[in-house]
């Protein structure tokens, strides 16, 4: 098994605070986990770049270490840098690269390079005694700022509602870092808009500050009108045979151009996703939480128009073809009343 080089460094490196994703693979080679000591010894985790095209965490932590670069952190600090070298062509990953955010403990990927770095790193962390984690994410399509979380625990509640109120819980897919932690430590993931938009660095460098000065989450109860919380159902794919595309006539199934409005709407019965050509049969494959093959629970096919079946809430939605075939075409959410 090849081994995917981890660096660990104890002091930021020169120049960190001023390259670009692009660019950082010429100061940082491989993904890299940098500790920086603080006032609080138990350290806030954060990883950024595990898509390599999704930048905002990654400038949110520029800002942030430009903030205490002459002050002492009120907290430690660790921080790994994932996707390094897809992040210098702008992509989420290479062809021949597993998803980083699928390579943590509970994956159902094969043992690789990947996986064993991922497992070092759940493992340095938990000798640290983790404080609380935080992954940094950008959508492709139109999403509003959103704080994911894998456990109901009032803490992870409590870390989420720091970011605003709108709230997703999900289970699946497996592998993806906040979940490894979760076993640690109050962990969150951060949906913070298209990748480019100011709003969503500054956002990501409020809720980290925050955290920082945090010196343990609130006990008391979150309130149930003070959250929107969304329970993701099941995980939406298009099957590999299937050739699709949102503009060309020539494939399988069109897609809507305006899918991706529908993210974080109630979509009811019988809204029209696309059109299914060739008889083909049908195009799209859903998995529950648990695995399980649920398509026909949510969608139909009518004289080659592709609908929903019942009233669901999509999320990342996205008019990128290779995203979509990377990872999913989007998810689909219900609303939960703790």
């Amino acid at each position: 098994m090849n081994k995917v080089a981890l660096d660990q460094l104890d002091d930021l490196p020169e120049g960190l605070l001023e390259v670009t994703t692009k660019t950082l693979h010429t100061i940082l080679p491989a993904p890299t986990l940098i500790h920086l000591a603080g006032k609080h010894t138990t350290p806030l985790f954060v990883s950024v770049l595990l898509h390599g095209n999704e930048p905002t965490g990654f400038m949110a932590v520029q800002l942030l270490l430009k903030k205490y670069k002459n002050k002492q952190l009120p907290r430690s600090l660790s921080l790994f840098l994932g996707n390094v070298s897809a992040a210098s062509h702008d992509l989420r990953r290479f062809d021949d690269q597993p998803d980083y955010n699928r390579i943590w403990p509970g994956t159902e990927i094969p043992d690789c390079a990947e996986t064993e770095m991922a497992q070092t790193i759940v493992a340095i962390m938990k000798k640290r005694s983790v404080f609380a984690s935080v992954d940094i994410h950008n959508n492709t399509g139109l999403n509003p700022h959103y704080a994911c979380i894998n456990n109901l625990d009032n803490r992870f509640l409590q870390l989420a509602s720091l970011f605003g109120r709108l709230i997703v819980y999900f289970i699946r897919p497996k592998g993806v870092q906040s979940a490894a932690f979760a076993e640690l430590c109050p962990a969150v993931t951060l949906e913070c808009g298209r990748p480019g938009q100011q709003h969503g660095v500054e956002h990501a460098l409020e809720f980290l500050d925050s955290c920082l000065h945090l010196t343990e989450l609130p006990q008391h109860q979150i309130l149930p009108q003070d959250m929107d919380l969304f329970h993701t159902v099941a995980q939406v794919k298009i099957d590999e045979k299937i050739s699709f595309s949102f503009n060309r006539i020539d494939t399988d199934l069109i897609l809507n151009q305006d899918l991706d409005r529908m993210n974080f709407t109630e979509v009811s019965p019988g809204t029209l996703f696309g059109l299914s050509r060739n008889n083909t049969g049908m195009p799209l494959i859903a998995n529950d939480e648990l695995g399980n093959i649920v398509t026909d629970d949510f969608f139909s096919i009518e004289n080659g128009d592709l609908k929903i079946n019942r009233l669901t809430m999509p999320s990342m939605l996205t008019l990128d073809e290779r995203i979509i075939r990377q990872d999913c075409l989007c998810y689909l959410m219900e609303r939960i009343r703790l």
